[in-house]
């Protein structure tokens, strides 16, 4: 089975762990419920929840029930905030994954709503994994208490103002401002490098990496978080609403300051380059072995979509 197979396939078996767990839409605040599953079920790469689940294995994970909420979680978590970014208030975006955006189909009232909701259910669902280590044999039980709620910690501090939320506030505050590269690269490392640290972090600790081995894992996903984002400022410029399945061109239209704008196209993809080699070195000095894992790495800093 090639790359392309591998990935389509564990995106697949990612669909079939989120439909688990998404919320029925019943009762007087079923609208709510449908506003979280249209935005949740409207495709995407889920990139998150792999990269969890391929470092869980990668350091001996193999208890479905346990990294299974935190997968959903994080796509919840990474689904949510991309609800929010869409509204008015943000970049006024009408389309996400190739279909009309959540506040264009339910209103902006229930586009803020269905984004808490799916922040607040995230950390519903994470909260299962206890329900499957109090169900396994006392043995079997060794710290995984400790170890979920670890994870728990890292997923909480990287979707928050210390992560993702943190890196958001100075993206809005920068708009229409000239801003220097440094507080360009930490808005990039907490708003996309948060959650995707988050997910590789989460995996290695459920899976009982050593703390040496989770910092590794930080300065991994950190560097592809950066890479990721300096890509995506590419693509912006590049790319079509086709191939990407939202617009184009929103850098611009925010006005927002990028690696492009910064440094313009060839010097951000030497950048891209670079930083995406100093995570693939990093990675080969953990001393262990996950081809995928390495191919997803290599995949997310040079996609052309």
């Amino acid at each position: 089975m090639n790359f392309d197979q591998q990935i389509k396939q564990k995106a697949a078996a990612i669909e079939a762990v989120l439909k688990k767990y998404i919320p029925q839409e019943e009762g007087y605040q079923r609208t709510i419920m449908a506003a979280m599953n249209y935005s949740l079920l409207a495709g995407g790469k889920r990139l998150r929840p792999m990269l969890m689940s391929e470092t869980y294995e990668l350091f001996g994970g193999r208890e479905e029930g346990i990294i299974e909420p935190f997968m959903a979680a994080i796509e919840m978590i990474h689904t949510y905030s991309l609800v929010h970014d869409d509204l008015p208030a943000m970049d006024n975006d009408e389309y996400r994954r190739g279909r009309k955006t959540t506040h264009v189909v339910y209103g902006e009232a229930m586009g803020i709503l269905a984004g808490d909701g799916l922040l607040n259910y995230a950390f519903e669902t994470a909260f299962q994994a206890f329900d499957r280590i109090t169900g396994l044999e006392a043995g079997e039980q060794s710290g995984l208490y400790q170890k979920a709620a670890k994870a728990l910690q890292v997923l909480g501090k990287k979707a928050g103002i210390y992560g993702m939320i943190g890196g958001q506030v100075i993206d809005m505050e920068g708009c229409g401002k000239a801003v220097g590269r440094e507080r360009l690269d930490h808005m990039y490392q907490l708003k996309t490098g948060g959650l995707i640290e988050a997910s590789m972090m989460v995996g290695a600790i459920l899976a009982g990496a050593t703390e040496e081995e989770v910092l590794k894992i930080e300065q991994i996903a950190g560097d592809v978080g950066l890479a990721f984002q300096i890509k995506d400022d590419i693509l912006d410029v590049t790319g079509t609403l086709k191939t990407l399945g939202k617009p184009v061109h929103s850098d611009e239209k925010n006005e927002k300051a990028t690696y492009v704008t910064l440094l313009g196209l060839e010097a951000a993809n030497n950048e891209v380059r670079g930083i995406s080699e100093r995570a693939i070195t990093t990675f080969g000095s953990l001393g262990k072995r996950n081809d995928f894992l390495l191919d997803l790495i290599k995949m997310l800093v040079n996609r052309e979509y």
